[in-house]
């Protein structure tokens, strides 16, 4: 019998109150032939054999047709580079003068798409003035109706470049296609894949290929599980991942989707990871968000990706949930509050040289 220290059992074989040690032996070569490690643990009634090491599903499946084997409980967790208990401390993703994860509370604002190069700077500039370091326009659009906005594409990316040489903010911006990650990665500072692509996985094994930080969007009727699944694909090679909750389908329509406040703190439990809400997307309108956002917070949010247009009246891209630059210096105000409560610091960013208007 292989001996093992103390800890948690990967795997474990319940066997027949008749299996032989016959096919208790050979249940142990085939372990110690995978490179794994066991111990048995006598029963009364019926014997365990507790496996330890890197287990998948498919492997665990493998083992219900043993004989001997009566039924197999696997405990290893599935995601396994996002999942806490393989890292002693939560990541930090730096992103200018901020840690994303660490007690700083990062805001990333703005309006969902970039609609032109005057409109962008307009945005970056109020940002800068109401105390952000970091904001977000989609240069890309994935739109239900092809009739409606797509964005400015690759010429988007162009020009929020230039806004951030001009302005000295951080921009943020959705990739939908494999073909744009790179230069998407050289442009931008943050790149976001949206609750539409999360299974995408050629773009996220794409994403794997880059280090620039990656906001990585739940789906809207995908499971936790699912989700930090879907981590996986780009840890394999890029360590800055930031998972985002934006709501979930449910039954409910007083509002686009249901924020899961409480993903939020199951996320937190299970990786080591940083976690951000995304109030707007979930609420579909303006008068929610501002509630969503702090009880994401409080929830133990580490950041907040917020809608907010200079003028969201005339905004070509979801203008109804977008708040007005007045209605987010409020959000702010509050999530300062909100987050001294809860041990998080809401710095206001100034910039370290004076940058033309």
């Amino acid at each position: 019998m292989t001996k093992r220290s103390p800890d948690f059992a990967t795997m474990v074989l319940i066997l027949h109150p008749w299996a032989t040690r016959q096919e208790i032996d050979h249940l142990t070569q085939l372990i110690e032939e995978k490179a794994l490690e066991w111990a048995l643990h006598p029963g009364e009634v019926r014997n365990q054999i507790h496996v330890f090491g890197n287990l998948s599903q498919e492997t665990e499946a493998s083992w219900r047709t043993q004989p001997g084997v009566q039924q197999v409980y696997g405990l290893a967790k599935p995601y396994k580079l996002a999942n806490k208990t393989h890292r002693k401390s939560n990541t930090r993703i730096p992103i200018g003068s901020q840690q994303l994860g660490s007690e700083d509370l990062v805001v990333i604002g703005g309006p969902c798409a970039l609609e032109s190069e005057e409109q962008g700077t307009t945005a970056a500039l109020m940002l800068r003035d109401i105390g952000l370091e970091i904001m977000r326009a989609s240069a890309f659009k994935p739109r239900t109706s092809p009739y409606s906005f797509q964005g400015l594409g690759v010429d988007g990316l162009h020009i929020l470049s230039r806004i951030r040489q001009r302005t000295g903010m951080l921009v943020e911006t959705e990739v939908m296609d494999v073909r744009d990650v790179e230069i998407a990665a050289e442009l931008v500072d943050v790149v976001r894949i949206g609750a539409r692509n999360m299974q995408n996985f050629d773009l996220l094994k794409e994403m794997a290929r880059v280090q620039t930080p990656v906001i990585l969007k739940r789906g809207a009727s995908n499971t936790i599980r699912e989700f930090l699944l879907a981590t996986e694909y780009i840890l394999q090679g890029n360590p800055n991942v930031i998972l985002c909750e934006r709501g979930i389908r449910s039954f409910e329509t007083a509002y686009r989707n249901t924020l899961d406040v409480g993903a939020i703190a199951v996320l937190k439990q299970e990786t080591h990871l940083p976690v951000i809400a995304d109030p707007s997307h979930a609420a579909g309108n303006k008068t929610l968000v501002p509630a969503l956002s702090l009880a994401a917070v409080a929830a133990g949010a580490d950041g907040l990706i917020v809608e907010v247009h200079p003028n969201p009246a005339v905004a070509l891209s979801d203008g109804d949930q977008s708040l007005y630059p007045h209605q987010f210096m409020n959000l702010m105000d509050d999530l300062r509050k909100v987050g001294a409560a809860v041990g998080r610091r809401v710095l206001r960013h100034r910039p370290a040289r004076s940058l033309s208007r």
